[in-house]
């Protein structure tokens, strides 16, 4: 059977991310694409539950169907999964983002939400970025990479509960590394200004600092030393190890 290929983003369905990941994955089967019709960056697993979706076929060819979505990136798996396809899909795919999902980052990351979402149905999902904001990003390095990616794990599929989190680093490309998700935080800083009433308002700015981008096992590490991180993630957040000390710390009482 022809394998079904989902793909969402969070940078909306006219990104060039996404064209690009469309690009690799049309010869590998029937690509269906659901995705935004705007930028849900930072939505993380975000849904919508105050107002409808709605939902409409833009495009269509022979192995390729496009809808663009008015909810966030999990919205579009949700809708996907239960009214537009007609079976479970082989693959759900989310990118190519514009800027890094790496470290912490995947915690707000509206593309590595989307991500999730497929996992938690049971579905082989993996989500790519490439380090740059630029809207017109080149790229073309990481391209190989990703698609032999997306060929491995159509030929084994990745175990229930896990999915895979992708990110492709500036300039020249070495290869490839698995790699354990990086630790960091942003400083936030919030530019302060006033409306023509007087009234404050603010925008978020900041930037990411990693605290253990030295840690060779890490994401940061790879991105700054040339390499594609590969991170298999958890959607299970249970630390196991805490989990057996508090049961034997007297944490449970009846």
């Amino acid at each position: 059977m022809e394998k079904l290929i989902l793909i969402t983003n969070d940078d909306g369905v006219d990104s060039n991310g996404i064209k690009a990941l469309v690009d690799l994955a049309r010869n590998l089967g029937r690509v269906v694409v659901v995705a935004p019709d705007g930028a849900r960056s930072g939505q993380s697993n975000a849904i919508t539950v105050e107002h409808p979706i709605f939902c409409k076929k833009l495009h269509e060819e022979s192995n390729i169907e496009v809808f663009s979505c008015s909810g966030t990136p999990t919205d579009c798996v949700k809708l996907a999964l239960n009214k537009i396809l007609n079976r479970k899909p082989d693959l759900v795919l989310s990118g190519i983002n514009h800027g890094s999902n790496a470290s912490t980052n995947v915690l707000y990351s509206g593309t590595m939400g989307a991500v999730f979402e497929g996992c938690m149905q049971d579905i082989s999902s993996i989500g790519f970025s490439f380090c740059s904001d630029d809207k017109n990003a080149d790229f073309t390095p990481c391209l190989a990479y990703f698609k032999s990616i997306i060929e491995k794990v159509l030929v084994e599929p990745l175990k229930k509960g896990v999915c895979l989190n992708v990110n492709a680093p500036l300039g020249q490309i070495k290869g490839t590394k698995v790699c354990c998700q990086g630790r960091g935080v942003w400083t936030e800083e919030f530019d302060e200004r006033r409306k023509p009433d007087g009234k404050r308002y603010f925008w978020l700015t900041g930037h990411f600092v990693s605290k253990n981008e030295d840690d060779a096992r890490t994401d940061e590490w790879a991105h700054k030393n040339g390499y594609i991180s590969i991170v298999p993630q958890l959607i299970d957040f249970t630390d196991y190890e805490t989990f057996d000390s508090l049961k034997q710390s007297g944490y449970e009482a009846f």
